[in-house]
């Protein structure tokens, strides 16, 4: 029997991997699991990603790519005349009002790099990104502050269960870009 032409596999894959992640957690994650959920042969997992981890790799780029456009999409951020707090405050409020699961899978997937080296480099691109972009606005150290903070808010209205404040992030983030001037 001919193989089946299936150019979109791959991506099937990784998208039902972040399904899987984002209704059981990562411990429900294997590749019978993302088989099962994306519909595929068990062996078409393992022939796109040979461990669990080439998978979690796949899903946390992905996942960095949601908040990639967000920046991208409101554009701020190049504008030296935009309030730099302001925006990020905004840019930060957007994210947490999409959809809390896919927020909340982003973070587990960024979180596992604790235990899983293979993903500490895609965890620290996003951080990298972000500060590369804020470095265009304020120094190189101020940018990674910053970054730093926008991390440590979402962890926080993430684990606590808080609402986002706006104003209070807003806040912070003025005294962080005020005491680099």
């Amino acid at each position: 029997m001919p193989r089946r032409y299936d150019p979109e596999r791959r991506q099937r894959i990784i998208d039902a991997a972040i399904r899987v992640v984002g209704e059981k957690g990562l411990a429900g994650l294997s590749h019978r699991s993302v088989a099962a959920e994306a519909d595929v042969p068990l062996g078409s997992t393992t022939y796109h990603f040979k461990t669990l981890d080439d998978l979690m790799v796949a899903a946390l780029r992905q996942a960095n790519e949601g908040f990639a456009k967000a920046v991208a999409a409101r554009g701020g951020l190049a504008d030296p005349r935009t309030d730099l707090a302001a925006e990020l405050a905004g840019l930060l409020g957007e994210w947490l009002a999409g959809e809390r699961t896919g927020v909340e899978l982003e973070y587990e997937l960024y979180l596992a790099a604790l235990r899983r080296p293979a993903l500490r480099p895609v965890a620290a691109e996003w951080a990298e990104d972000l500060a590369a972009h804020l470095a265009h606005r304020t120094d190189p150290v101020t940018a990674r502050a910053l970054v730093a903070l926008l991390d440590g808010i979402c962890l926080q209205v993430l684990l606590t269960g808080t609402p986002y404040d706006e104003a209070y992030a807003r806040e912070v983030l003025s005294r962080v870009i005020d005491a680099s001037a």
